[in-house]
Order: C-alpha cells, then sequence, then structure tokens
C-alpha cells in the first residue's frame, strides 16, 4: 500500500487573483490609526473604508460599481469627533451601517440607495454607555437590530437599536482590553480574547462565563478568537517566543487544544476570516503580504493548510464579502477587500472548475438577509439559526428599508411628575453639547454603579 500523502479536497487548487488596475479603488487615504481592527466592510451592494479624516473621524462608502479614482472631494460619513476604529454593516439590512469610535460612542448609519451624495453627519441613532473608546461593533447574526460594541474601558454592552437602550452590559468579565469578539453562529453565545491571554465563551444574556481558557496563546501580543459553525473556536495568537500560532479548541473542555499549529515570526496580527459553508479559515496578518487558507475538518491534524495568496504590497487592513456578494457562474468562493496606503483592491479566490453549471458542492445554501428573530425573542431567551437561501440564480439584493428607531424615555417611568411652572423659552442645545451633557451624565452612573460595588465589597470583607 502507497500511503497517500496530499489529502483530498475540493478546495486544495483554490487560487487568488487581484483584479486589474482600473477595478481597484484609487487614493484613498486609508486610516493611519494604530488599532488593529480590518478598516474594512462589504456587502453586496457597499464597501465602506475607515479613512484620515482632519477634525475628527471619517469612513467612505463606496457602491461597489464606483471603481477607479476615488475624487478628494467624495462625501464621507463623519458625525464622530474622533477617529473610527471600526465599522459593521448590518447583516439584514444591506443599507444599515455601525461605527464605533475613540469619541466614546457608537453610531449607527442609513447609507441611502445609490451610496452618498453629501456627507452623513447625521447618524440614526448614537449609542452612548462607555467610557473610553469604542474599538469593536458587531452585529448579532440572526436577530434584528441586535449590535454589540466593546471599549476599552473593558465593558461589553448589548443594544438593542431600535430603541436606542443599552440591554445588556457585560461588566466585571475582563480585567484588560477585549482584542476581538464573535457571535456564535446562532448569537446564542460569544467568545472573546482579551489581555490577559485568556479566551472566554459567555451566555450574554444570564451574563454567565461559560468556559475560559488561561494562556491560550502565551505571547503578549493581541490574540483573535472566532466561532466555527459546529461550535468549536479558532484562535490566532502568539507563542512564547513570538510565533504566530492557530489554535483549535472545544468549549466543553478547554484544557488542551483540540490542535496548534506554528506558523512563523512574523509580528503582524492575524485577522481570521471564516467561511461556514465550507469550512475554510482565510488569515490576512496585517503588515503582511500574503493570506494563507486552511480547510477545519473533524479528521486531525483538523486544520489543514490549502495554499497561501501572495502579492508584493503590504495590507493595511481587509474587507470580507458575504458569500451571498460572489459571483457563483466564475466559482468564487471568497473575495477579499485589500487595503493598501493609497487604494483598495479587491482579491478574487477562484475553485477551478471547467463545467458552467451552478456547483453545488461549492455553494451550500447560505445565510440569507432576513432576521431569524426579531430583537425582543432573543432578549426573552429565543434562538434562531441562520434563514438559509440557495445561490443557485445568485442572489438579488432586496429594496432598501429604512431603519426605525423608536426612542424610549427612560426617566418616564421613574420619576413622580411635578406640577411646575412654565419655565421661560430657552434656546435649544446643539447636538454636539447634549451629546457631551448625556455622555457625562452616563459616566457618572457607570462610576456610581462601581462605587456601589466597590462599597459592599468593602462592607464584605469588614464582616469577615
Amino acid at each position: 500500500m502507497i500511503r497517500r500523502v496530499v489529502r483530498q479536497s475540493k478546495f486544495r487548487h483554490v487560487f487568488g487573483q487581484a483584479v486589474k488596475n482600473d477595478q481597484c479603488y484609487d487614493d484613498i487615504r486609508v486610516s493611519r490609526v494604530t488599532w488593529d481592527s480590518a478598516f474594512c466592510a462589504v456587502n453586496p451592494k457597499f464597501v465602506a473604508i475607515i479613512v484620515e479624516a482632519s477634525g475628527g473621524g471619517a469612513f467612505l462608502v463606496l457602491p461597489l460599481q464606483k471603481t477607479g479614482r476615488i475624487d478628494k472631494a467624495y462625501p464621507t460619513v463623519c458625525g464622530h469627533t474622533g477617529p473610527v476604529l471600526d465599522i459593521d454593516w448590518c447583516p439584514h439590512n444591506d443599507h444599515v451601517i455601525a461605527s464605533g469610535s475613540e469619541d466614546c460612542t457608537v453610531m449607527v448609519w442609513q447609507i441611502p440607495e445609490n451610496g452618498l451624495t453629501a456627507p452623513l453627519s447625521e447618524p440614526v441613532v448614537v449609542l452612548e454607555g462607555h467610557s473610553k473608546r469604542v474599538g469593536i461593533v458587531t452585529w448579532h447574526p440572526t436577530a434584528r437590530n441586535v449590535l454589540l460594541s466593546a471599549g476599552c474601558d473593558n465593558l461589553i454592552v448589548i443594544w438593542n437599536v431600535g430603541t436606542g437602550e443599552a440591554l445588556i452590559n457585560l461588566e466585571d468579565m475582563h480585567p484588560d482590553v477585549i482584542f476581538s469578539v464573535c457571535w456564535s453562529r446562532n448569537g446564542s453565545l460569544i467568545c472573546t480574547a482579551c489581555k490577559d491571554k485568556k479566551v472566554r465563551v459567555i451566555d450574554p444574556r444570564k451574563g454567565k462565563i461559560i468556559a475560559e481558557k488561561d494562556k491560550a496563546h502565551e505571547g503578549a501580543r493581541p490574540m483573535r478568537a472566532i466561532f466555527l459553525a459546529d461550535g468549536n473556536i479558532f484562535t490566532t495568537g502568539f507563542s512564547r517566543m513570538s510565533e504566530r500560532q492557530l489554535a483549535l479548541w472545544n468549549p466543553k473542555n478547554m484544557e488542551e487544544p483540540i490542535s496548534v499549529h506554528e506558523m512563523d515570526t512574523s509580528n503582524g496580527v492575524l485577522l481570521p476570516f471564516y467561511d461556514p459553508d465550507t469550512n475554510v479559515v482565510y488569515l490576512c496578518g496585517k503588515g503582511d503580504s500574503s493570506i494563507r487558507y486552511f480547510e477545519i475538518t473533524d479528521e486531525a491534524p483538523y486544520v489543514h493548510y490549502l495554499n497561501t495568496f501572495s502579492s508584493k504590497e503590504p495590507q493595511r487592513g481587509m474587507g470580507y464579502m458575504p458569500k451571498r456578494g460572489l459571483d457563483v457562474n466564475k466559482c468564487e468562493i471568497a473575495r477579499f477587500y485589500k487595503l493598501h496606503e493609497r487604494k483598495c483592491e479587491p482579491i478574487i479566490m477562484t475553485v477551478p472548475r471547467k463545467s458552467d453549471l451552478f456547483q453545488d458542492d461549492l455553494y451550500p445554501d447560505t445565510a440569507g438577509p432576513d432576521p431569524a428573530l426579531e430583537t425582543e425573542e432573543w432578549f426573552e431567551g429565543k434562538n434562531g439559526e441562520p434563514i438559509l437561501i440557495s445561490l443557485k440564480h445568485g442572489y438579488v439584493p432586496g429594496k432598501n428599508r429604512d431603519l426605525k428607531v423608536v426612542k424610549k424615555n427612560v426617566l418616564d417611568n421613574k420619576a413622580p411628575k411635578k406640577v411646575e411652572e412654565p419655565a421661560p423659552p430657552q434656546k435649544p442645545a446643539s447636538p454636539q453639547l447634549t451629546r457631551v451633557i448625556k455622555s457625562l451624565r452616563d459616566l457618572v452612573t457607570l462610576q456610581d454603579r462601581r462605587i456601589a460595588k466597590l462599597e459592599e465589597q468593602v462592607a464584605k470583607v469588614n464582616t469577615n
């Protein structure tokens, strides 16, 4: 018997190709902020890129077909007063995008049907509750209008965007900066990677840590952790010798990893992008000039190296197209939007096949744009798997739906109403000032809560 060394896989010959120059987005000043997010988010209609902006934070939103040189005067989304650190398109509405910023706020924006014709400075809703910069925003995969944000105050907040309220605050779970947060496939759990070198699996509605692993990667540089479709967790990080590593974990037993691979000694943080339909993980290192990809299976060694796409220029950031935005007629299984210093270059990953017929094995039904649950159902404890669609005849984007926000006045129910004399008419405060006042109020409330907690702890210590 001759041992077959090369593992059979339909993805073994996947190859990447950068598009021609005229299909790139040129003359874009990509943000220089030192933050390890992807700086780019894409969906079947738009590509959004965080850019340099004087006097605040801004990002570009371009219709996919608007390639070529982008005019310096092209309108941006520019309502933040500090640099934008992270952006994420809503999976259930291709015209809604969330942004987190150094100004401690999260903003949710509605992009017009054909893109921007003028600068957009008025968000649909401003979400305030963080006391330090907000470096991570990520939408719930299956529930409508549920958004998670994580800040440098080590706090995770889950918002009901439809009312502008913070419904879950996960405090005291992370003693240090949170590097990454990822929802599970049905959005019932989240996994986080933190600067304290721990990977945690959290049930956000119960406010409980279900599993955690100390020193998942022993190096001091940032880690990333993502959920896979089968519930396992994939992490990237650094060894004690500063080698880049990737590992696979079972949350039911985090003692030992299922598999660990050493990669190289480069120091760029590895950003993982995952395709749940094919179980392929793509790793893009910040500052690298390559994309490595691996297939994850249930046979040893579980994480199988497929190939590497290499180019000359290092990447500043990377956008990853959802499956429904790909061209199924060309056997395209992934598309990346690579950020250079001054441009954004699409890279297409293809499985070479001669047939013109639809390839069922490459395109199992994939997550569509309809949410499985309403906001309230999820908060009440229901779970819903993604609603799948077939890509057999390609994906046709739906009509633009406006995001409606019905603000609830939290104070209405609390204080008994006093009959007061009518006050003299006052000039309305500017939105900027109102925002600052609200932010300060939230900060005071947060500090009050913390003081109360500390007083309880001190009282416990004294009684003991």
